[in-house]
């Protein structure tokens, strides 16, 4: 095993149609805690999506595609109604496994969930303030730039893509960390087969300039994170 280069070829087990769905059902819960500690979206929504929402000055709409359990929109529109904003927010997730656990999830009302896709919303021709997506790229490969067109065209502000950085370092300290949840779930299994699968920073960036020159920036807004942002259709 290295970690040299990604490992397209891997696949995820809770992306088996066939997989146990207690212990899907148990990841996606679990997702709640994982992603709390290491997704970093308390930092991109402090530092770039609250202030941008703030900005609009009106109520506004927010897109999560490739939602899963719902455990990111729910905690993002949490921190939205602290904030006295008015936002509605949609997760979308064509897999009917992850919809129904969304589903199921306490939400506020300003919340709702779809089972759907990128490419169906634009084909419906729909429009949101702004557009997101947490450990999606990596699952994509010759599909990430259709996928990012399609989060442009749904936007009318900005789109925030966030994912994985791999690095043996992040490798080595989710394999210890994650020891705690992992029981009954596919976290252990799957986490690190998706680090294996994810960009570096250099690699994404390189990616991005010669799929899609001018349009997107990389960043790294907390340890073992790629954020990628650009425009939407304004």
């Amino acid at each position: 095993m290295t970690l040299t280069a990604r490992d397209e070829a891997l696949t995820e087990l809770m992306d088996d149609p066939d997989c146990d769905p207690a212990r899907l059902d148990a990841t996606l819960r679990r997702f709640d805690t994982v992603n709390r500690l290491v997704a970093g979206w308390g930092t991109v929504y402090r530092s770039t999506l609250g202030p941008y929402l703030a900005s609009l000055s009106r109520p506004a709409r927010v897109l999560d595609l490739g939602s899963g359990g719902g455990d990111i929109v729910v905690r993002l529109a949490d921190a939205a109604r602290r904030d006295g904003l008015d936002v509605a927010w949609t997760g979308a997730d064509p897999d009917a496994r992850s919809h129904r656990a969304a589903l199921a999830r306490r939400r506020p009302p300003e919340v709702t969930f779809r089972c759907t896709d990128a490419a169906a919303l634009v084909a419906e021709g729909d429009a949101f303030d702004a557009v997101l997506s947490n450990h999606v790229l990596h699952h994509l490969g010759d599909q990430l730039p259709a996928f990012l067109s399609a989060s442009s065209l749904l936007s009318r502000g900005i789109v925030l893509h966030s994912d994985i950085a791999r690095s043996r370092l992040a490798y080595g300290l989710y394999a210890v960390g994650i020891t705690p949840l992992a029981p009954g779930t596919f976290l252990r299994t799957d986490g690190l087969r998706s680090i294996r699968r994810s960009y570096t920073r250099s690699e994404l960036a390189e990616v991005l300039a010669r799929e899609m020159p001018g349009v997107w920036s990389v960043s790294e807004p907390v340890p073992f994170r790629l954020l990628v942002q650009g425009p939407g259709r304004g």
